[in-house]
């Protein structure tokens, strides 16, 4: 499958770059006619150092003191944090000593913070970040989470994003739907490609895919 791999370069910054290929992969919860592959802005620093500048630059004017990470962008939220505080000369953000954290999920598929974690949510301006938004549901149980826990939303932001807002509020992406032709989300129920008879290539989530 890796030889379908495509690559995806952004206009706003050439090194925040994707790659993608076409089929049928099921996410936990939609089919989709394309999966996209974050590994080149999630593992390799320089890459993912330049797609947290891109992310970051419209959260300048915004005091952030926590950034939550899901679906594996710790490396990425870590970049955003330095920008922020250390190289934004005007951000609202400077010299905060930013958190950097990655939730659980419960059992029940609820996003939780330990004990010792809750006071970098409780009280905090919390910013937060995933590598793609397919639906908006994983971001929906991150501001749940956050505000069970005491804390504000300040932003939300993703690499890729299907979404333009979620709960009311701007997603800031680099990439989405109209950066990837013929791109398009289904609901399992409700499938073009099932009912055409099309087999599922693979599983995927934000750690990568799974071949069926």
């Amino acid at each position: 499958m890796e030889s379908r791999l495509q690559d995806l370069r952004s206009e706003k910054n050439v090194k925040a770059r994707i790659k993608y290929m076409n089929g049928h992969f099921v996410t936990s919860n939609a089919h989709v006619n394309t999966y996209i592959d974050m590994s080149t802005v999630k593992c390799r620093h320089n890459n993912a150092r330049e797609t947290a500048k891109t992310l970051a630059a419209p959260y300048e004017s915004i005091p952030v003191s926590t950034i939550v990470c899901l679906s594996d962008t710790s490396v990425i939220g870590t970049f955003m944090a330095e920008e922020l505080s250390d190289n934004l000369q005007d951000s609202f953000s400077r010299e905060i000593n930013i958190s950097v954290v990655s939730p659980e999920f419960n059992q029940m598929g609820q996003i939780m913070f330990r004990d010792n974690n809750r006071r970098l949510v409780e009280g905090q301006q919390v910013l937060l970040l995933t590598d793609m938004l397919v639906t908006g549901s994983i971001i929906n149980k991150a501001i749940d989470a956050v505000l069970y826990y005491g804390g504000n939303v300040c932003g939300i932001c993703a690499v890729f994003s299907n979404v333009s807002k979620v709960a009311g509020m701007e997603v800031v992406n680099i990439f989405g739907a109209r950066d990837i032709p013929n791109y398009a989300a289904y609901n399992p129920h409700d499938c073009p490609l099932c009912k055409a008879g099309q087999k599922i290539d693979a599983m995927v989530n934000g750690f990568g895919y799974s071949k069926l």
